[in-house]
């Protein structure tokens, strides 16, 4: 890697390999004021695991590292105004390999008629966090309050408390509660159904679209909002088509991390150029007729690159698509720091709420 003199106009650590978030001249320094007290603006440290490590290894540091990023994300949400004219409540369907998946409902108390409904899967690398986690009550609220119907899916997880449950246990709940939403629009106030998720909710919601044209039930969905998309699966061995993945290295959270998630949502690795459990791989072929897309990502995210190369397919498949980079935030930063970033949150709701209503 060249050292910073030689390339000094290049960003993040492509221009300095040494370079750790908050001395990033793009981040947002209100970002970074609430990262420093956590230690998730500077350089993260070595994990207890490795790649190599033994999967009940792996599944123990997913049960610590779950609870500790949960206890860190809900102090982002903690002493936030109360969202008011919001009904919510909770429906548990089965799902075709025989577990109950809970769904939570959330509609505006004033509305009338049929609105769109945000079907929404929870970020978490596919393999931990939960709907009912204070962050994603929260998320559900706000776009219930801007006029939609808010359906989250509470899938099983790799790991962590809703897991042990690798590939495909997760996208089948996503795929029954989605079927369920759908059988139900009319008792609902449904008028078309989105999905939209971010990071592994990302992946999921792509992969809810591509298995839907699959089981030819594409009628089912109107659209796909997918923000900061966790869908490359290769993080031990990163090519270098993807720059975010070295520009961005280390900006809350290791390029190692994620390739752990990754061994565990698929331990055999029998799925690893499968598109439903890793949709950048899909190819021209599985986008042609997918229904209108978004692709969000954020400008500091290592992620950043897998989802505007997944954004340039589809618009060479021709589907009806656009994206947008969220300037100065780390990975899912415009749905994780309310409190912290408010009107970047808001805009990003807002888009959501556009969205839904253009189609």
């Amino acid at each position: 890697m060249a050292k910073s003199q030689d390339h000094p106009t290049l960003p993040g650590r492509l221009g300095d390999p040494t370079r750790i978030m908050r001395a990033d001249p793009r981040a947002d320094p209100r970002l970074i004021a609430a990262l420093t007290p956590f230690g998730l603006d500077a350089a993260p440290t070595d994990l207890p695991v490795r790649l190599d490590s033994s999967l009940p290894a792996k599944l123990d540091y997913l049960a610590s590292t779950e609870q500790g990023m949960g206890a860190v994300f809900s102090s982002f949400f903690s002493g936030l105004p109360p969202i008011t004219q919001v009904e919510r409540r909770t429906e548990v369907v089965k799902g075709r390999d025989g577990d109950d998946i809970k769904l939570y409902i959330h509609r505006p108390t004033q509305a009338s008629g049929a609105l769109p409904c945000v079907y929404h899967l929870h970020g978490g690398g596919m393999v931990m966090m939960s709907a009912a986690d204070l962050g994603y009550v929260r998320w559900r609220d706000e776009l219930a309050a801007r006029g939609l119907v808010v359906v989250g899916a509470e899938f099983r997880n790799g790991g962590g408390q809703l897991g042990n449950y690798p590939f495909p246990a997760g996208l089948n709940d996503c795929m029954d509660g989605l079927q369920w939403t759908f059988d139900h629009k009319g008792a609902l106030g449904i008028s078309r159904i989105i999905i939209s998720g971010e990071s592994g909710g990302g992946n999921l919601s792509l992969a809810v679209c591509l298995k839907a044209k699959q089981d030819r039930r594409l009628e089912q969905i109107a659209g796909v909002y997918a923000l900061c998309p966790y869908i490359y699966g290769a993080w031990d061995q990163p090519g270098k088509d993807l720059p975010s993945l070295y520009e961005n290295e280390g900006y809350f959270g290791a390029r190692e991390m994620m390739a752990i998630l990754a061994t565990v949502y698929d331990p055999e690795h029998k799925n690893s150029s499968n598109p439903l459990c890793w949709p950048y791989h899909a190819t021209l072929d599985d986008l042609r007729g997918l229904p209108p897309h978004v692709i969000s990502v954020n400008e500091l995210d290592a992620l950043r690159d897998e989802g505007l190369t997944y954004y340039h397919k589809l618009v060479k498949a021709g589907v009806s698509c656009y994206s947008r980079t969220v300037n100065g935030t780390c990975h899912a930063a415009d749905v994780l720091f309310p409190g912290v970033i408010p009107e970047v949150y808001a805009a990003t709701l807002r888009d959501i709420k556009g969205f839904a209503d253009s189609l």
